[in-house]
């Protein structure tokens, strides 16, 4: 802690206006012009653009904004309960909401609930100095509102605030029937009058956890049969890094926790860090973070380091499309029926991702655009979302915990408006597994050449190259989750029936 805040509060004041001055003289050279056109056509953008927003009175409020980012952080983590005669964190106690007991359950999401609502009045202390410095950087800058000034220092240039909402509303049209479909299956399998918020994470036939592996060998051997099946030279890409002991994946005393994938910059190599204790989510996370590191091989030879990273929202495009792609290979780990099962939970997680998405991004339009507001209104307005994006969940007696539940959402506290992206990203990589399903090598060379560019074109032009649609309407999303449908229904079906699932 102390080192990060050496670093944003001595390092970066610093920084930053020696970054601007250096942008200045870029852009001012008179030689400027004469350097290739397209090629330079994204990095003057976004040279401009970082120009037109410095201002010298942002940085100390930037400062602060940091600060409190890590007080947000500090309290997040501090909390425990005591559990059983153990003091438990909250990650600790999550793995809970997987007991078949559905007493302990109960027990354990009070006991978490209760203990953030203990500290729901210092979360709304922070927030409250952080839309305050909010709103005055954006006035500084020029802008009438914080919305408006995040969207252009984020760099978004190719969609607008109306677009979001555009997508907003295609999730609660096109994907929230699914959702509740879902909860009313749930709801019937566990053989319950009403669903409550503990019972949305256990398996709703009662079965153990997937157990894929056992040793972290057998997550690469069983990842590289996967990348095989896929692409050969994604296979070998793979291979290579493993040899290069650029993968650390065991879990291990003293650990960070968390997974990633890290770009080592001057040998532009990819460098793949997790904790794997043997459960899917540790495969799904193995293919996510290797889509990541298969873009970094695949933009390593660009000159421009500012051209090596594509915009999130076409990274995650890379690493979401990679789980959809290995999940439908997951016999490299399971029999046919762990697989099917293991296919269809990661299809589920996908379909419940869109409406959060939805409400922490439409949450933030309606902060943001309503200066002035009360924690009454604040507390309304996320209300209004959770009724638009919550399915059929029975919050009965504990109203009070779904008005907070914003706070468990560290987005909105230190990065606001960064969400968004990751429903964007899945749109893409929806399309890309509905392309390689009509045809696989076709999709899978577009999937590549897209990952190639780095971020050297514009964010529609990342998704054209991948043969994707830049688009949020319900005419993207309705076949999508069409898709997402027939594929739950195939493989839910018995075994003994050969069933093909219709294409895109």
């Amino acid at each position: 802690e102390r080192a990060y805040l050496d670093f944003v509060e001595q390092i970066d004041p610093q920084t930053k206006p020696r970054q601007f001055q250096l942008a200045k003289i870029y852009l001012a050279h008179p030689l400027r012009f004469q350097l290739p056109r397209p090629r330079y056509t994204v990095f003057d953008r976004d040279t401009q653009l970082h120009v037109e927003l410095f201002r010298q009175e942002n940085v100390p409020l930037e400062t602060e904004e940091a600060r409190l980012g890590q007080q947000y952080q500090k309290l997040s983590g501090a909390l425990t309960v005591q559990f059983r005669g153990e003091e438990k964190t909250l990650v600790q106690m999550s793995r809970f909401q997987e007991e078949p007991d559905r007493s302990v359950r109960t027990e354990t999401w009070e006991l978490v609930a209760r203990r953030r609502m203990q500290e729901a009045e210092k979360f709304e202390d922070i927030f409250d100095q952080l839309l305050k410095l909010r709103e005055q950087i954006a006035r500084n800058a020029g802008f009438s509102n914080y919305r408006d000034y995040a969207f252009r220092a984020r760099g978004r240039f190719d969609y607008t605030a109306e677009n979001c909402r555009e997508f907003h509303e295609s999730i609660e049209q096109e994907i929230m029937p699914v959702v509740r479909d879902l909860h009313a299956e749930r709801r019937d399998t566990l053989g319950l009058n009403k669903l409550r918020p503990w019972d949305l994470a256990v398996d709703a036939q009662n079965r153990r956890p997937l157990q894929p592996f056992t040793e972290v060998s057998r997550l690469v051997e069983g990842a590289g049969r996967i990348f095989q099946q896929i692409d050969p030279e994604l296979s070998r890409q793979f291979t290579d890094l493993d040899r290069q002991h650029l993968l650390d994946l065991d879990n291990r005393k003293g650990k960070a926790p968390g997974g990633y994938q890290s770009t080592l910059a001057e040998a532009r190599l990819p460098f793949i860090f997790m904790n794997a204790v043997g459960l899917q989510r540790d495969v799904e996370t193995m293919l996510h973070e290797a889509g990541h590191a298969f873009h970094a091989l695949a933009a390593r030879n660009e000159d421009l380091y500012s051209y090596r990273n594509a915009p999130i929202e076409f990274c995650e495009v890379a690493s979401m499309s990679m789980e959809l792609l290995g999940s439908e290979h997951l016999e490299s780990f399971y029999e046919t029926a762990e697989a099917r099962r293991a296919r269809r939970d990661h299809l589920e997680g996908i379909v419940h991702i869109f409406p959060w998405i939805a409400t922490v991004d439409a949450f933030q339009h309606w902060i943001y655009t309503n200066p002035g507001h009360t924690r009454e209104q604040r507390r309304a307005a996320w209300l209004d979302l959770m009724d638009r994006f919550g399915g059929d969940v029975d919050w009965s007696g504990f109203e009070k915990i779904r008005v907070n539940l914003w706070h468990r959402q560290l987005h909105i506290f230190l990065y606001p408006f960064y969400y968004i992206e990751y429903g964007i990203a899945q749109l893409g990589a929806l399309q890309v597994w509905a392309n390689s399903r009509q045809n696989h090598q076709h999709a899978l060379i577009r999937y590549r050449d897209a990952l190639s560019l780095g971020g050297s074109v514009p964010l529609p032009e990342l998704f054209s190259a991948a043969g994707c649609a830049f688009d949020f309407g319900r005419g993207t999303v309705r076949p999508l989750i069409e898709l997402i449908r027939r594929e739950l229904r195939r493989v839910s079906e018995p075994l003994s029936k050969d069933i093909t699932s219709a294409g895109f």
